[in-house]
C-alpha cells in the first residue's frame, strides 16, 4: 500500500493540484496531510484525490468552522481528526500531528510504527526505535523545493517527491 504524506501547503494551489494528479497517477491509496491546509477552498483541491484523505489542523487553521463542517459532508472523502490523527494502514498504526516535538515524543513512545508531523517544513526521515518519523517537507515552497513523501507499507520505504515546474504546469492543463 502506498500513502501520500504532505504538510504546510498554506494554500499553495498550483503545487497541492500537482501533487494529487502525481498521487492519483501512481497508485497512492490513501492521503495525510499533517496541517497547514489553511483555507476551506483547499479542501476541494484534496477531494481530487482518488482515496481516503485524513487531514490535522497546524498552526495556521483560517476557517475552521467551515473545515470542519466541510469534511465529510461537502467532501466524504476528507477525515478531519483535529490537531491529532491516529489510524490504521497497510497494516501499520499511523499517528499524525503538526508539531515536530509532539511527533518526537509519540515516536519515542513506540506504540505506533509510524509518526508524521510538519510544521518546520523541513524534510527529514529517521528511525526512533522501532517507530518510523517522517516530516515530509512543504509543500508551499517558501523555504525549500516543494515535496511530499510516499510511503510504501511493506517495505517502510519513504520515497520523497519533489514538485517542480513541470509538474505543476501539466497539473493546470
Amino acid at each position: 500500500m502506498r500513502i501520500a504524506i504532505m504538510t504546510d501547503t498554506h494554500d499553495q494551489v498550483m503545487n497541492m493540484r500537482a501533487a494529487v494528479r502525481y498521487c492519483n497517477a501512481y497508485g497512492v491509496s490513501t492521503l495525510i496531510h499533517c496541517g497547514d491546509l489553511i483555507s476551506p477552498f483547499m479542501l476541494a483541491e484534496l477531494a481530487k484525490f482518488g482515496g481516503a484523505v485524513h487531514l490535522i489542523y497546524g498552526n495556521n487553521v483560517g476557517d475552521q468552522h467551515l473545515i470542519s463542517q466541510f469534511c465529510g459532508t461537502k467532501f466524504p472523502s476528507i477525515n478531519h481528526h483535529g490537531v491529532l490523527g491516529a489510524m490504521e494502514a497497510g497494516g501499520l498504526k499511523i499517528a499524525f500531528t503538526h508539531y515536530p516535538e509532539m511527533a518526537r515524543g509519540l515516536a519515542a513512545m513506540e506504540n505506533f510504527d509510524v509518526v508524521c508531523c510538519g510544521h518546520n517544513h523541513r524534510y527529514a526521515v529517521r528511525e526512533v526505535g522501532s517507530t518510523l518519523l517522517i516530516n515530509p517537507g512543504e509543500l508551499l515552497g517558501a523555504e525549500a523545493q516543494p515535496g511530499f513523501c510516499i510511503l510504501e507499507t511493506t517495505s517502510r520505504e519513504v520515497e520523497r517527491v519533489e514538485v517542480g515546474r513541470q509538474m505543476v504546469d501539466e497539473s493546470s492543463e
